[in-house]
């Protein structure tokens, strides 16, 4: 509050982590830190101090509420107070404070700088797939779903089911769990990175991130259903894994494919007919490209083309959905990873992460070589370089060891799609009155909640793995 001033510059987030980490692990210091602040407050003659006071206080509120002996008291200050221009909106935060719950990590920089620079509204920048991006605002209390939810009504989206959050930050892309605060999950997220990368010559690096708004789950993913979500997401999500070849498909759906790409990116105009000898790796799928000339593919695609005169930009990609809809492969999340355990497989294997489950493909044939349906997943676990999953029981199942750096991504897919599908086994089960069953006793549900590696199926009881902490990142 300036009070006392400091004999070394800190940063701000130095200062606030060492207000409220203390009490963000002990419950009694929650109401120590409002009296305190209050405290400072009362008769405070200042007007610089007493303009921090009220930063803090307005920080405070977003953070966590008083107990219920206190609460009467911290809302009688503020009514006391309010001709403040902060009063107001201290006992709204205070009050969605309530209603959600405590957070679990001090205030992010972004919340301490919209403060210190009076203003109470966070505006946060969000990428889409469509190269488009657009600002929402965000609160203290905004949680991962509710973010979702406002970001879906003001796409107009008929639904937010299977969309999520992901914070892009350093290397990684990470989905945010719909139940996390937002300003939890990316300075949480920050905090790893930068103990994972120490600090050269005592400078740590500023940690930029940006946050995107894509689809996630497919499970209930139908072409045609919800034309904004083909538009912006669906086309654009599925293009690229198309393009870099790891679908099986036939050479007259190359050709039709590559005529609706093209259509997507000029419409009617031909004038670009020239130029796709050059854009073929923007047309055909990477490993296609050489099965032909140039100037056989250009007859081709236009011949295809031809064949859809006055179609829209929009019923271009409805019609190349609709197409790779046909296969068993649309809407996964591929991995290239290598394996060792299975000796009839490819040592190079590429795996797909879909609603069907987890199908191990031959990554030049394109051949699916089986699907692990996700009731046959008894147990999985990942780190830095490795995946691993057991089909089966522990007992008689068996297990494929995957070396990738992507394991955590594999965990949070398998995780994510299983969560949904037990979810949705126990809407149908309470609608029913009666017991679900799958051939075997389904884990409590709870155990998802916390996506390390664990049982879900298999007849057995509840296993986890042990887990290390530093071998993973944060979900």
């Amino acid at each position: 509050m300036g009070d006392y001033p400091s004999k070394r510059t800190r940063s701000v987030n130095e200062l606030t982590d060492q207000i409220f980490e203390g009490a963000l692990k002990a419950e009694p210091l929650k109401d120590e830190i409002y009296c305190q602040i209050i405290k400072q407050l009362t008769d405070n003659h200042v007007k610089y101090s007493e303009e921090k006071g009220w930063e803090l206080l307005w920080l405070c509120t977003g953070l966590f509420p008083p107990s219920n002996v206190l609460l009467p008291h911290i809302q009688r200050f503020l009514q006391s107070k309010k001709l403040h221009p902060l009063s107001g909106d201290c006992m709204q935060r205070l009050h969605k404070a309530l209603r959600n719950g405590s957070r679990k990590y001090p205030p992010h920089l972004v919340e301490v700088e919209a403060i210190q620079h009076k203003t109470t509204q966070i505006f946060h920048k969000v990428y889409f797939p469509d190269d488009t991006d657009e600002a929402f605002e965000v609160e203290s209390s905004t949680k991962a779903k509710d973010f979702c939810q406002n970001i879906s009504t003001r796409l107009l989206l008929k639904s937010s089911e299977g969309f999520s959050l992901f914070v892009k930050i350093s290397d990684k892309v990470i989905s945010v769990p719909e139940g996390d605060f937002f300003f939890d999950f990316v300075r949480h997220l920050t905090d790893w990175i930068k103990k994972s990368r120490p600090a050269k010559d005592g400078i740590i690096p500023s940690l930029t991130y940006q946050v995107f708004f894509m689809k996630k789950l497919w499970t209930s993913t139908v072409p045609g259903k919800d034309s904004f979500a083909d538009s912006i997401f669906h086309y654009y999500q599925e293009l690229p894994k198309y393009l870099r070849g790891y679908h099986k498909c036939s050479r007259e759906e190359v050709f039709h494919l590559a005529a609706l790409i093209y259509r997507v990116k000029f419409e009617d105009d031909k004038s670009h007919f020239s130029s796709i000898p050059k854009m073929l790796r923007e047309l055909v799928p990477q490993d296609l490209i050489r099965q032909m000339s140039t100037d056989d593919w250009k007859r081709s695609v236009i011949a295809y083309f031809n064949k859809h005169p006055g179609k829209s930009r929009e019923e271009a990609k409805l019609m190349f959905l609709k197409i790779i809809y046909k296969w068993a492969t649309f809407g996964s999340a591929f991995f290239e990873v290598k394996q060792t355990t299975e000796p009839n497989y490819p040592e190079i294997l590429l795996i797909a992460i879909n609603k069907h489950g987890v199908s191990l493909i031959d990554p030049k044939t394109k051949d699916i070589l089986t699907t692990h349906p996700f009731t046959k997943i008894s147990n999985w676990s990942s780190g830095n370089t490795y995946f691993h999953i057991t089909i089966g029981n522990l007992v008689r199942g068996s297990k494929l060891l995957c070396e990738t750096s992507l394991g955590y991504k594999m965990d949070d897919l398998l995780t994510s799609y299983i969560s949904q599908m037990l979810t949705n086994m126990n809407k149908q089960r309470s609608g029913r009155g009666n017991t679900l069953q799958l051939g075997a006793e389904l884990c409590p549900p709870a155990v998802v909640d916390e996506p390390q590696s664990f049982c879900i199926f298999g007849g057995i009881q509840p296993h986890r793995e042990e887990f290390v902490p530093e071998q993973r990142g944060p979900r």
